[in-house]
């Protein structure tokens, strides 16, 4: 990471250089600054001045010398540090550097800017350098001293992500990400990422779609959807109706990317009546072309021939069906006619039928009905009456996930903001 990089070299290599200024003495008096001794006096100034001058190499020989006195006070041992942290800093051996700046930072001679930079520095230092524990470390101290910002909270987040702790990744990444969405900005898709990437990591399916539907929320790309999507597709227990309805939002939000799920949806909307509706995602699919063999060329072109005779057909029948719902005392019959009119892209009469039919009662499946009319409403135009529909859709835990999915794309394809989709 090119920002830890860049962190770490400039703490590591920066050192105050001002014991040249200080006056040698044998002792240090209480309460006046610190000074050094005649023994250490020279082999420091020595080392000051072969730092000024870029010699790295002969500034540790001196500092070496430092290091041999028999006696140091604990401000000639942190000059020595700050030195050779300052020296193998830049002969770019960041190792020896990280040692002598972990032996810096708590002898009492730094001040908090100056500290604050050395933990921050060692945070990104030791992420660079694998050694993740001590990231952890360093950068909890910054992020618990309230100077750790974005910057530290993903040096611990993918710290720990790399050592295989995903469930501390999961918990510090959420925290940092929540935290934006409440201060209201937009959370970056990198830790999102990663929050997607530790609930796969801990196989929790609950997490993993929790967290490509906020993907989707912010970033609504087709592979983020075809993810989520895919996810939908596989949960247990998912019946066919419920299945061409999860393929209605795959398919208006272009997630369909195979022959297989072009075919899967036309023969299940052909089973469910919906021949207009199987006529186009084929016709969609051939010209896109998706399918790039002669066979699923070959098998395409034949539901489609077969829809459009159907479709035909259908629509020949719509005044017969729109007179017997009418006459029934169903809603279901109502509901029924709607979804045709839908399947031929009539959305006004689609959105009357209905609505006559949740008004008339009976409706066995209320929660598809109140979908299915939020999808007339939009395609109508009527974003808002649609939101409403949509509102509506209770008691069946996948098509309630539909309608927020489906809210979620309308308000999106105004170009509004996602916090504008929620329920």
């Amino acid at each position: 990471m090119k920002t830890l990089s860049t962190l770490a070299a400039a703490a590591l290599g920066t050192a105050l250089l001002v014991c040249a200024s200080l006056p040698a003495t044998a002792a240090e008096d209480k309460g006046k600054a610190p000074t050094v001794s005649k023994e250490a006096a020279k082999p420091l100034k020595a080392a000051n001045q072969d730092l000024k001058d870029k010699k790295y190499h002969e500034a540790i020989e001196e500092l070496q010398k430092v290091e041999a006195l028999p006696k140091r006070s604990p401000y000639e041992t942190h000059l020595m540090n700050e030195m050779y942290r300052y020296s193998y800093s830049k002969l770019g051996d960041k190792a020896q550097a990280a040692k002598y700046a972990e032996l810096e930072i708590n002898d009492g001679f730094l001040t908090p800017q100056e500290q604050q930079q050395l933990v921050q520095g060692l945070a990104a230092e030791n992420f660079n350098s694998h050694n993740y524990d001590k990231a952890i470390d360093y950068a909890k101290r910054a992020i618990q001293g309230g100077y750790g910002g974005e910057t530290m909270q993903t040096v611990l987040s993918e710290a720990y992500y790399l050592k295989g702790d995903y469930s501390n990744s999961l918990k510090y990444t959420q925290q940092m990400v929540d935290a934006q969405i409440k201060n209201g900005e937009m959370p970056k898709q990198q830790p999102l990422e990663l929050i997607l990437s530790s609930c796969v990591k801990l196989q929790d399916n609950t997490c993993t779609t929790k967290s490509l539907e906020r993907l989707v929320q912010y970033y609504p790309k087709p592979e983020y959807w075809q993810n989520l999507l895919f996810s939908m597709f596989n949960q247990k227990g998912t019946d066919d109706r419920t299945t061409l309805d999860i393929y209605r939002l795959a398919n208006q939000v272009n997630a369909m990317k195979t022959p297989d799920q072009f075919t899967e949806m036309a023969e299940l909307a052909l089973d469910q009546g919906s021949p207009g509706e199987a006529q186009r995602v084929l016709e969609k699919g051939i010209s896109q072309n998706v399918f790039t063999d002669q066979r699923t060329r070959d098998r395409a072109q034949r539901l489609l021939e077969t829809a459009k005779k159907r479709a035909a057909a259908d629509q020949a029948g719509l005044p017969k069906l729109a007179q017997d719902a009418s006459q029934s005392k169903s809603g279901d019959a109502e509901v029924g006619l709607g979804l045709a009119y839908l399947s031929y892209q009539q959305y006004d009469k689609a959105v009357q039928a209905i609505n006559d039919g949740l008004g008339k009662g009976g409706v066995k499946n209320e929660a598809q009905a109140h979908l299915l009319l939020g999808i007339a409403e939009l395609k109508s135009g009527n974003k808002a009456e649609a939101t409403k529909a949509w509102h509506q859709v209770k008691g069946d835990p996948t098509r309630e996930r539909l309608a927020n999915l489906w809210n979620l794309y309308a308000h999106q394809a105004q170009g509004e903001s996602p916090a504008s989709a929620s329920r």
